[in-house]
C-alpha cells in the first residue's frame, strides 16, 4: 500500500476528531438530533483548520446506512466513499477551477435529480468566493428554493468576498485559527501512535510555524521525518524551515535589559546568517513584547498567551526587568523599524538601528529637572511608585495658567515635551528635538531647525504628526498650543560628541563618523 500523508491519514472522521472548533461541530450536531437543518451553509475561516472535513462528516451524517446521526458509523458503503471523495449523492466542487456562469447552470440542470444512493444530494463547493458575479446570480433561485432533497455547503477562506445576497441565504459558521496548544496535543498524539523519535522542543517550533492551521503543522511534520535520518531535532527544524528559535528572543531581550547592544546585533547577525527571515523575526520580536506586555498586566495570569506553561513562566521573569511604560516604548520603537524598513531595500539597517534604540532606551520622567521652590513644595513627588500623569501635573504645576505662559516657560518644559512624545512615537520625539523654540505670540509656538533639517520640518507639518505635537504639548503645558516649523539661515553639523545617546551608540558600534554634506 502506498504511503498516506499525516494530512490524510490523520483527517477527522468524525465530529468529535475536529480539533479546535467545537463551538462549531456542537451547533451542527444540535441541528442534527433536533432535525432543524438548513438548505445552505457557509463554512469560513482560515486555511487548514477543519472546514472542508466538517463539510464530509456533516455529509455522512446525512447518509450515513444506519440513518440520519451526529455518529456516523464510518464502515457502511456511503461512508468509505465519502470519506474518499466518490460518492455520487456528494459532489466536490472546486470553485476556483469551476468558477463560471456554465458551471453553475449544469449544477442547476442536475439539482433537480434524487440522490442516487442517499437521503440526500450534497453540493460541497470550496472556494466559492472564486465564483463570478454572473455565476452567483445563477445560483441565487437555486440556493433559496432547493429541491428537500438537496443541501448546499460552502467553504471559503475569504467570505467578505461572496455577495450579501447570498450570504443571506446561508447559516454562516467561522472557524477559528487552532490555539497552539491544541495543535501541540494533537501532534503529539500523532507521534505517539506513529512512533516517532523527535525532540519535545520540534513539536513546539511546528506548531508555532504553522499559525494556526493543523494540516499545515501535519504537512511539516511529515517533512521534517522525511528529511531527519534518526531522530528529528531542533537543528533539523531550523535548516528546513528556517524559523526563528524562542530561545534567540529571550536571549536577544536578555542582552536588551543589560545594554548590551554589540551582543544584541551579534545575535541579529547568526540569524542573518542562518538565512531565516527577518521580516518574520521583527514580528516575532514585537509578539514577544505584546506577552511581555500581558505578564506585566496580568501579573502571572497566562490565558492570554498561547504558548506553553514552562514559556509562559520564563517570559513572566523577563517581563519582571522592565516597566510598563518601557515596555509600551519599545512598541513605538518597532513599529517605527517596520516603517522605517518601507524606505530601504534591506530590512537589515532598520532592524539593526531599532535594536540598537531598545538597548539604549530608557524611559525619562524630567522630575529631577524641576526645580523645588516654596510655590510648589506641597507638589514634590515623595512616592517613588506614583505613575507617570501625576510625575506630568508636577512638571506643569508652574504654567498651569496658560494665559501667563511665556517663551522661557516652553524653553524649561522643552526637554520634558520631547520625552512626552518619545513615548507616543519616537520619531516625531526625534525630528521635534532638532528644532529651537524662538517665538511665542498668543499660544502660537514658532520652531525653528537648521536650513539643513528640512526633513524634519517637512514630516513634522505632516498632519497627523502636527496634531500629535500640539495634543502632547498642549496637555504638558496646560494651555492650546499651535506650532509653526521654520528653517533658519543657519546649518548644522554634529560630530559625535555631540550627538544623542542613540545616535553616539550607532557611531560607536558601527566605528563611523559623521560627514557634512
Amino acid at each position: 500500500m502506498s504511503y498516506i500523508v499525516f494530512a490524510l491519514k490523520w483527517r477527522p472522521k468524525t465530529f468529535d476528531e475536529v480539533v479546535g472548533q467545537e463551538h462549531i461541530t456542537t451547533t451542527l450536531k444540535n441541528s442534527i438530533l433536533r432535525n432543524r437543518l438548513a438548505h445552505a451553509y457557509l463554512f469560513a475561516g482560515p486555511r487548514g483548520v477543519g472546514k472542508t472535513s466538517t463539510a464530509r462528516i456533516f455529509a455522512k451524517s446525512l447518509n450515513c446506512k444506519k440513518g440520519i446521526t451526529v455518529e456516523p458509523c464510518g464502515a457502511c458503503v456511503s461512508c468509505i466513499e465519502i470519506t474518499q471523495a466518490r460518492n455520487f449523492d456528494v459532489i466536490e466542487i472546486d470553485g476556483a477551477s469551476n468558477r463560471g456562469i456554465d458551471e453553475i447552470r449544469t449544477l442547476r440542470e442536475n439539482v433537480k435529480f434524487a440522490p442516487v444512493g442517499g437521503r440526500f444530494k450534497v453540493y460541497i463547493i470550496d472556494e466559492v468566493h472564486m465564483l463570478t458575479t454572473e455565476a452567483f446570480n445563477a445560483l441565487l433561485k437555486t440556493l433559496e428554493e432547493p429541491p428537500e432533497f438537496v443541501k448546499f455547503i460552502f467553504a471559503t477562506t475569504s467570505a467578505h468576498k461572496i455577495p450579501a445576497t447570498i450570504l443571506s441565504r446561508c447559516q454562516r459558521f467561522d472557524f477559528k485559527r487552532i490555539p497552539l496548544l491544541k495543535i501541540i496535543e494533537q501532534l503529539n498524539k500523532i507521534i505517539a501512535q506513529e512512533n516517532i523519535n523527535i525532540d519535545k522542543d520540534v513539536v513546539f517550533s511546528i506548531a508555532k510555524a504553522s499559525d494556526g492551521s493543523l494540516r499545515d503543522a501535519e504537512v511539516l511534520l511529515d517533512q521534517l521525518i522525511s528529511f531527519s535520518k534518526d531522530k528529528v531535532s531542533i537543528s533539523d527544524v531550523i535548516a528546513v524551515l528556517g524559523i526563528v528559535q524562542q530561545e534567540q528572543l529571550f536571549n536577544l531581550t536578555d542582552r536588551i535589559i543589560h545594554k548590551d547592544s554589540k551582543a544584541a546585533l551579534g545575535i541579529l547577525n547568526d540569524i542573518i546568517d542562518a538565512g531565516k527571515d527577518i521580516g518574520l523575526f521583527l514580528n516575532n520580536l514585537i509578539e514577544h513584547f505584546r506577552n511581555l506586555m500581558i505578564c506585566k498586566i496580568t501579573k502571572g495570569d497566562f490565558s492570554l498567551i498561547d504558548l506553553p506553561q514552562d514559556i509562559c513562566e520564563r517570559i513572566y521573569q523577563q517581563a519582571q526587568e522592565f516597566s510598563l511604560e518601557e515596555i509600551l516604548s519599545f512598541f513605538n520603537i518597532l513599529l517605527n523599524t517596520q516603517e522605517m524598513a518601507k524606505r530601504f531595500d534591506s530590512l537589515r539597517i532598520p532592524l539593526e538601528i531599532g535594536i540598537i534604540r531598545l538597548a539604549h532606551h530608557k524611559i525619562k520622567t524630567g522630575i529631577s529637572e524641576v526645580p523645588q521652590s516654596k510655590d510648589n513644595k506641597d507638589t514634590a513627588i515623595e512616592n517613588p511608585a506614583v505613575d507617570n500623569i501625576k510625575k506630568e501635573e508636577v512638571d506643569c504645576h508652574k504654567t498651569e495658567q496658560g494665559a501667563n505662559l511665556s517663551l522661557d516657560d516652553i524653553k524649561i518644559q522643552w526637554k520634558n515635551i520631547v520625552d512626552k512624545l518619545s513615548k507616543i512615537k519616537i520619531s516625531v520625539a526625534t525630528y521635534l528635538n532638532e528644532g529651537e523654540p524662538i517665538k511665542l505670540q498668543v499660544n502660537n509656538l514658532t520652531v525653528s531647525f537648521p536650513k539643513n533639517y528640512s526633513l524634519h520640518k517637512e514630516a513634522l507639518e505632516r498632519k497627523e504628526n502636527k496634531s500629535i505635537v500640539e495634543k502632547a504639548a498642549s496637555e504638558l503645558l496646560k494651555t492650546h498650543i499651535r506650532f509653526t516649523f521654520i528653517l533658519s539661515k543657519d546649518e548644522v553639523n554634529k560630530d559625535r560628541s555631540e550627538a544623542p545617546p542613540i545616535m553616539k551608540a550607532i557611531l560607536d558600534t558601527f566605528n563611523a563618523r559623521t560627514i557634512k554634506e
